[in-house]
This record gives structure tokens, sequence and C-alpha cells, in this order.
């Protein structure tokens, strides 16, 4: 019988892909394309519909720091199989997520002391797979690569809040499952309702 090789699933910084792979990842509809990984990025109190598709798709762009592989900074990765872009990670210093650390009616902060002003902190907010790639590993590689990501750029702990059911509903599963994290040797800190946990990793 003939053997079947898993293509391997390339990982890389988001400034060193093209706007035009991330914008091949968000695809030109559905949740990914309406958010444009701006769920944590917005302040309290602002909304979506105060915020154009055109502005988040911007802001994302600015964010990444895609098509620009000089940029000092990158808040995402992105993954190829087979050369052709196919995931995003959402990584950054948590004080970036100004959306996540001010809101208190967030659930991940739910009956959890934390220091929210923490720099050293970093956060896995969104894993993203396009239709078509999923069940390929992207997810897992993603989440692997952020580690190390988050630990070459100082951080001293990453965190992410992913979802703990199958039975996601739009705007839940945007975390990525938990099995993904724990693969890449996060730990259930904190589980503040019985659909997310808040998992960690110390760099």
């Amino acid at each position: 019988m003939p053997h079947h090789c898993r293509m391997p699933i390339e990982i890389a910084p988001a400034n060193q892909a093209s706007c035009e792979e991330l914008t091949t990842i968000f695809n030109a509809r559905g949740n990914a394309a309406d958010c444009q990984c701006q769920r944590y990025r917005l302040a309290p109190g602002e909304a979506f519909g105060n915020t154009p598709v055109e502005a988040r798709i911007a802001a994302l762009r600015d964010q990444s720091a895609c098509g620009d592989p000089e940029s000092p900074g990158t808040s995402g990765l992105i993954a190829r199989l087979a050369g052709a872009p196919v995931g995003w990670c959402a990584v950054a210093p948590r004080t970036a997520y100004v959306g996540l650390v001010r809101n208190s009616n967030q659930t991940a902060w739910r009956g959890r002391a934390e220091d929210r002003t923490d720099n050293d902190v970093w956060a896995v907010t969104c894993i993203l797979t396009r239709v078509g790639a999923r069940g390929q590993g992207v997810a897992r590689a993603l989440a692997a690569a952020a580690v190390d990501f988050a630990r070459e750029r100082g951080a001293r702990r990453l965190e992410a809040y992913p979802i703990t059911v199958p039975d996601a509903t739009w705007g839940e599963e945007h975390p990525g499952p938990l099995s993904v994290y724990l693969a890449a040797g996060f730990e259930v800190v904190h589980r503040p309702s019985k659909r997310r946990a808040v998992v960690s990793i110390t760099l």
C-alpha cells in the first residue's frame, strides 16, 4: 500500500507574509472575514457596527506588519501548507488586547485574580484554519509555534482561552480547541465556565 505523508506545515511571523496571503486566510466572507481578528482589539464600548470592515482590515494589516519583513514587531503567525497560506494565529502581549484586558465582563477574568497590566504575559486570542485545510494539524502547529514566538520576544508566560465543548457557537470558536494547547504544553489554570478554560505555559 502507498505510504501517505502529511504535507509539511511552514509557520512564519506575519510580517514575513504578504498582505494578500493574509487576505486569503481570512477569506472574503464569513465570521473571520467580518472580525479580522479585532474582537479583543476594540476597547470596551467600541462596537463592530462603529468600525467598518475596511477599518478592521487596515488594523489587522498594521498589527501584523504584513509585507514588511524588516518590521521589528508583529502580532501574529501565518501557516502555509504546500506553500499555500492556510492559517493564522494572533499572539501578542496581553496588554495589546484592550478589549480583553479592560473588559471586566470577559469570561477570562471570572473568579480569577490577575494583574492585567503585566506586559510580560502574552496571549493567544485566535487560531484560524482555512476551510479545506482543516484536519491537517495546522492549529496544533500554530499553537506550538506561538510558544516559541512569545518566548523569543521576551514573554514570561503565554496564555489562551480555548473553548472546551464540541458545540461551539458563533464567536466562541475563535481561540481554537483545548486539545491544541494541551499538545503544545499548556496547562489548564482556570475554568471560568463550563464552556471555556484558561490555559497557560511558563516560558
